[in-house]
């Protein structure tokens, strides 16, 4: 297969790049992309094996290195001919990785070491499986390591999802039911969220939305949020938890802060506007919620006024990021 790749590329690269696509292929991964995107995954399965010049030099999770996305970057930027930001690493997880992940091409440190599936120090590294197929790429043996690599593959993807199952958090609703939550900081903070927040803060709150980290629509109760005209549930601004009170006509919208998603005054804005939009008939409360005090004051300078913050660490604390409205609790 042929594409049209960045001018730079090495030519041992470009050749790389176009025997890798085959390889693809013949795996049965999706190649119905721009050439950029195939010429970035592909120097990126390149990368985490560790491959400059040739196949034989792939290496795999076997040999014990796996490469932060960082570290992937730099690579390709030192011996495949880029020049992406550094500030573009996220990108390589995001983005060019994902497909090869789900492939079982590339295995990440998670299926060997328990990790959240969003930890940005997690590492990369092909799997023996495809790292034994590219080493055996034009050979006699070529066949038989293809075989090889379908049966791994099926083999890792049942283990991995047992493991997944194994590594639920599961959470308690107020009203009994029980959800499963995918392992990770992020899920445990919002576990916090329904099992200690709401019963102390809730005013009898039923919780009807509720987004995993593997599932953005893990729980749902979307008739209750359309009688409360709340905006399109698939709008980029929803938060992790949304629960309502009906004693008090209050909207929880609950952001699990874990790296990104504080209320700031941009999104607040956003969400009012679309709030508004819909004539959602409740009143709505912003919170953030935060693991503990140190993470909060790194973001505490990016907190959008109007907004709440409580502290997973001191439950039985708001901090109020408000005007003159509490004073009056001061009174002597």
């Amino acid at each position: 297969m042929k594409i049209e790749l960045k001018k730079g590329t090495p030519v041992a690269v470009k050749k790389l790049v176009f025997n890798l696509l085959d390889v693809f292929v013949a795996v049965g991964i999706p190649i119905d992309n721009t050439d950029r995107k195939l010429e970035r995954m592909a120097k990126a399965c390149l990368a985490v094996g560790q491959i400059k010049k040739h196949f034989t030099e792939a290496l795999s999770s076997d040999d014990g290195r796996f490469l932060k996305s960082r570290e992937v970057l730099a690579f390709e930027n030192k011996h495949h001919g880029e020049r992406i930001a550094d500030s573009s690493y996220d990108d390589i997880r995001r983005q060019d990785l994902k497909l090869l992940v789900e492939a079982g091409v590339v295995v990440n440190s998670s299926s060997t070491v328990e990790q959240a599936t969003n930890n940005h120090s997690r590492g990369y590294a092909l799997s023996p499986a495809f790292a034994t197929l590219l080493r055996n790429y034009g050979t006699d043996n070529w066949n038989n390591a293809l075989v090889g690599f379908t049966a791994e593959v099926q083999s890792l993807k049942e283990e991995l999802e047992r493991r997944r199952n194994l590594q639920k958090v599961p959470v308690t609703l107020p009203d009994g039911k029980t959800i499963n939550l995918t392992y990770g900081e992020h899920n445990e903070l919002q576990k916090a969220i329904i099992e200690s927040f709401l019963p102390i803060y809730g005013f009898g709150a039923k919780v009807l939305y509720v987004g995993d980290t593997a599932d953005k629509f893990l729980y749902l109760e979307r008739e209750s949020l359309e009688r409360l005209n709340f905006f399109v549930l698939e709008h980029e601004e929803l938060p992790d938890v949304v629960a309502y009170s009906t004693e008090k006509n209050l909207l929880y919208l609950i952001e699990a802060y874990h790296s990104t998603g504080e209320w700031s005054e941009v999104r607040v804005r956003k969400v009012k506007r679309k709030l508004k939009e819909s004539g959602c008939t409740a009143n709505v409360v912003s919170f953030t919620a935060f693991e503990n005090k140190n993470v909060f004051k790194q973001k505490a300078k990016d907190i959008a006024w109007e907004t709440e913050v409580w502290i997973a660490e001191t439950p039985e604390h708001l901090i109020h990021f408000n005007g003159y409205k509490f004073l009056e609790l001061h009174k002597q």
